[in-house]
């Protein structure tokens, strides 16, 4: 299989596979891989593997912890365990580079449960390539962001998202809003 890794100018990654272009998934041997793309960047989005949990668990949990300091971070790792057996039967796409997961997406349907990026990795359009990801196959795209969080409300609104209402965490006590993407 013949596989290569192009970058476009807004950092989205494009898989060539067998003459024609991709976005998202690819699969691949990594030993073979490793050797034939020394020294190259080798980016994917994939879905969310089993042996990935305890990974996608931390970032989950550190960047919760960061974003929402208005929340406990005790409320975070209370949910910890809970929130594992959730990803593991949703639908959740991982951001690899060169075999380290970077960051995360996780979909119910049209629902974004959540876009999570690793501290280091952040400011750098890995949320902005996992957004891109599934605004390719869906025409509607729906979300609840904490009042609070300024930056990702800038963020979604910079991709298009909407505040439609406001409304209320029971879980948390905190005001939220319910943001919705359409395609145009």
């Amino acid at each position: 299989m013949v596989l290569e890794t192009v970058q476009s100018l807004k950092n989205r990654i494009i898989f060539k596979i067998y003459g024609q272009f991709h976005y998202g998934i690819a699969h691949f041997q990594k030993e073979k891989d490793k050797s034939e793309f020394e020294g190259e960047s080798l980016a994917m989005i994939r879905e969310l593997r089993k042996a990935d949990i305890n990974i996608v668990a931390d970032i989950w949990l550190d960047t919760n912890i960061k974003a929402h300091y208005f929340i406990p971070a005790q409320y975070w790792k209370r949910n910890l365990e809970f929130v594992k057996e959730l990803l593991l039967q949703a639908n959740v796409y991982v951001y690899e580079n060169n075999y380290e997961i970077q960051g995360f997406i996780g979909m119910n349907g049209e629902y974004i449960e959540g876009i999570f990026v690793s501290e280091a990795m952040q400011s750098q359009g890995i949320g902005k390539i996992l957004l891109n990801y599934v605004k390719d196959t869906r025409s509607k795209l729906l979300l609840n962001v904490y009042q609070k969080n300024i930056p990702a409300i800038s963020f979604y609104q910079r991709e298009g998202f909407e505040i439609q209402y406001s409304g209320l965490d029971e879980a948390t006590g905190e005001k939220d809003y319910v943001m919705v993407w359409q395609q145009k």
